[in-house]
């Protein structure tokens, strides 16, 4: 059982955020969106303008961030290199708001793939093309942290009743080897600092790895329930 409190895990959530801001080459800002009911809320926004942006794709049902909960990319990334060029044509009533409040570049990262979880990490940029390679990868990895802070208990329970502790951890370094191309040593350091950082035991994050990737797809991609 997760015994933390709402505020306790606030201050968990701003941190990670406030880590991802300064750790991610090109980020100036950043925030997490979680969508309620079709309503954007926005949790621990570190930078100007973030919660107005949240609010303002809340409004129009457009943008990086509600993309990236809904169609994200197979790594759970979705990428805007340019507000203010060809990424514009993609979000055009939402464009031109982020590039007024000084950002150019948004990349948001799926937190999960459960209909009832829908939320992203998103990061800003004020210079075009702020994100490379190496920034996708780092927002991947401070994603599964908030990922795993938000849903990760609940999320871990249901792998856990049929998978071996040490098989799940082994999966999830699978995982993390392929998808960021990385030996298995480095893939373990990857959890055990994950679990560091975010308090949460390392069978929990791995958990959430395997299931995050067994899952993933947009959660309005999902059928009803019968």
């Amino acid at each position: 059982m997760d015994r933390r409190t709402l505020p306790d895990r606030e201050i968990l959530l701003g941190g990670i955020v406030k880590a991802a801001v300064d750790t991610v080459p090109g980020a100036d800002a950043g925030g997490i969106s979680v969508l309620d009911a079709g309503r954007v809320d926005t949790r621990a926004p570190i930078g100007a303008g973030v919660t107005t942006l949240d609010r303002l794709q809340s409004e129009l049902q457009e943008g990086p961030c509600i993309t990236a909960i809904d169609e994200p990319g197979d790594d759970g990334v979705v990428l805007a290199e340019d507000l203010s060029d060809g990424d514009g044509r993609r979000w055009p009533r939402f464009a031109p708001a982020a590039v007024e409040q000084g950002y150019r570049a948004i990349m948001g990262v799926q937190l999960s793939p459960e209909p009832e979880a829908g939320a992203a990490l998103n990061l800003y940029g004020a210079e075009p093309r702020a994100f490379d390679a190496r920034a996708r990868m780092t927002a991947g990895l401070f994603g599964v942290q908030a990922g795993a802070l938000l849903y990760g208990a609940e999320q871990a329970r249901k792998v856990l009743d049929t998978v071996d502790d040490r098989e799940v951890v082994a999966r999830a370094q699978g995982m993390l080897c392929e998808r960021h191309d990385v030996s298995g040593d480095e893939a373990f350091d990857m959890l055990v600092t994950s679990a560091q950082r975010t308090g949460i035991g390392l069978v929990d994050i791995a958990s959430w790895i395997v299931g995050d990737a067994d899952g993933r797809r947009s959660p309005r991609d999902r059928p009803a329930d019968d």
